[in-house]
């Protein structure tokens, strides 16, 4: 894999592709290659004239739009860092990871920057409204002065208009510092993890020679994923901008039904998202219907029109013209995932994290296996550190290009990262089989030591119990020497049904029998415990597990 500047070929996606669609926020406004790339220009203007050097930072924090892709690809393309903040972060969180990582510009939302203070956050010389562009807050007068003078300065520079020859942007080096991006993760506090241009080029080149081959210029995509976090930003934004691909973003908290009424009007070429989402629609949707079909799923040629009803139906669901749908950022019901195999539903599951930006293994859905995750992306090695790789869970360790070179002004977590000959230490637990597919098995640091020294794997348990009625959610943990599971059942489906306090509690209780029925001895369930609300979640919807052990 030879190593191409990202920023030129976003110089080149943009000069191609100048009069399409670009960044549209769904059931809202559109904006072409050719504004994208005007508006970038303006930026870039304010930047140089603000001071702003190659390699300062510019913080992002706002909702999925499509000001937020532009706003992006200024920092990028200018030279600056840009550093993606999730927007759900509590205010407090937000002035930590500003000031950590020295931020001197901020693009925020309105609604957002209410809750802040920029006497919380000194570093910043000026905070930008990312919809409108406009300032909040600038350190020095000087500076709302540039943005005032700025449309009559851009006339002087361009009297005959801005154009696809005006476009050029700085050629990036493998090794540069490219973006940081801040993971809170399942197990602890938020690190800045340093992500080079060689590693995005690993994930954009792998995404158009194998992963997503067949997308092109005319392709759309629904971005429901959040963007400050790289899976969706990756997948749903990055790799895009490089072909000339059309971005929807749903600006709004994407409850399934928002997502799907999507798919029915702009039909995705490619569906990226997380096993979560699919698993709604195969719990409200899909599975009374097989329970009603169990005695005619049974007769052989019967069965095959079922599932060949079942299989057409959930691709209209979503959209009728995708490709494959990939899903990754969390486990995949192991229920769900068989029966999609069953019925040849075009979906794969790959895996990764922030810190190899992000893939790690894919394979197509044609070629996936049950269970697996893939096969090690381009330009990737990994291994299981395991006496035997095949049999025996170890911990997943990587190389690569795809690989971050460290945590943000925290050597020790760097070095903690690292085996003493160079393979990043994921935490996560797999095997490996004689193909090469990876099968995961659980986090290392979630693995709880049996009464006799067995591993178990929380995440093994917890499949088995999110497949009954009632059960949005739960984690299993180690509670005074014994297992526990807390469950977040679903309040309203049950009020619905007309089963509602003791009642409800009464039934997921008594599930209890069954699910040690269907776990080995050594993982049995001692009790159940009901959320009286959902658990806290990281940007990919994983369980923060941290704030849930017990001693």
């Amino acid at each position: 894999m030879e190593f191409k500047s990202v920023n030129k070929l976003f110089e080149r996606s943009f000069k191609e592709n100048w009069n399409r669609p670009a960044l549209s926020n769904y059931q809202g406004v559109t904006l072409c290659y050719k504004d994208v790339a005007k508006r970038i220009k303006h930026l870039h203007i304010t930047f140089e004239l603000c001071g702003l050097k190659k390699g300062d930072k510019v913080a992002l924090c706002s909702r999925n739009q499509a000001n937020w892709g532009v706003c992006f690809l200024a920092a990028m393309t200018y030279g600056a860092v840009p550093v993606p903040i999730l927007h759900e972060f509590k205010a407090g969180n937000i002035h930590y990871l500003v000031n950590h990582c020295e931020a001197k510009v901020l693009f925020v939302d309105d609604v957002i920057w209410e809750g802040l203070s920029e006497a919380e956050m000194p570093c910043l010389h000026v905070v930008v409204q990312m919809n409108t562009l406009k300032y909040l807050y600038s350190k020095a007068d000087f500076l709302s002065e540039i943005r005032d003078n700025l449309p009559s300065m851009f006339g002087r520079m361009y009297p005959d208009g801005f154009t696809k020859d005006d476009v050029s942007y700085p050629e990036d080096k493998p090794d540069e510092l490219a973006l940081i991006n801040y993971t809170s993760g399942t197990s602890g506090f938020s690190k800045g993890v340093m992500l080079t241009y060689r590693a995005l080029y690993a994930n954009i080149y792998f995404a158009g020679t194998y992963a997503e081959p067949q997308m092109t210029c005319e392709s759309e995509v629904v971005s429901m994923l959040p963007t400050a976090h790289m899976y969706g930003m990756m997948f749903e934004f990055l790799f895009e901008m490089t072909i000339g691909a059309h971005v929807h973003f749903l600006t709004r908290v994407p409850s399934p039904k928002i997502i799907l009424n999507a798919f029915s009007e702009i039909h995705p070429d490619i569906i990226i998202a997380v096993p979560l989402i699919i698993e709604k629609v195969y719990k409200s949707k899909l599975k009374p219907l097989i329970d009603r079909n169990k005695t005619y799923m049974k007769i052989p040629i019967l069965d095959y029109i079922i599932q060949n009803k079942f299989r057409n139906g959930l691709i209209e669901a979503f959209g009728g013209r995708f490709e494959e749908i990939i899903l990754g950022g969390a486990a995949f019901n192991p229920e769900v995932e068989k029966f999609l195999h069953k019925i040849h539903f075009p979906f794969t599951v790959g895996y990764g994290m922030t810190e190899c930006a992000p893939l790690i293994t894919y394979a197509k859905w044609y070629k996936a296996k049950l269970g697996s995750c893939g096969k090690p992306i381009t330009g990737c090695e990994i291994r299981i550190d395991s006496p035997d790789p095949q049999t025996v869970p170890g911990e997943i360790q990587v190389r690569g290009d795809n690989v971050f070179i460290g945590y943000y002004k925290n050597e020790e977590a760097t070095a903690e990262a690292f085996t003493e000959d160079g393979w990043f230490k994921t935490g996560d637990m797999g095997v490996i089989d004689s193909d090469g597919y990876l099968f995961l098995r659980g986090r290392s640091k979630c693995m709880i030591l049996g009464p006799s020294g067995q591993n178990i794997y929380p995440e093994e348990l917890e499949a088995v119990i999110n497949n009954f009625s009632y059960v949005v959610d739960s984690l299993v943990i180690e509670d005074d020497g014994g297992l526990t599971a807390l469950i977040y059942p679903d309040y309203h489906q049950a009020e619905l049904d007309g089963i509602q306090g003791e009642q409800l509690t009464a039934r997921i209780e008594g599930y209890l029998p069954e699910i040690n029925a269907e776990v080995p001895n050594y993982a049995k369930i001692r009790k159940i415990e009901l959320m009286p609300e959902d658990f806290e979640r990281t940007p990919k919807r994983s369980i923060k597990r941290y704030l849930y052990q017990r001693k």
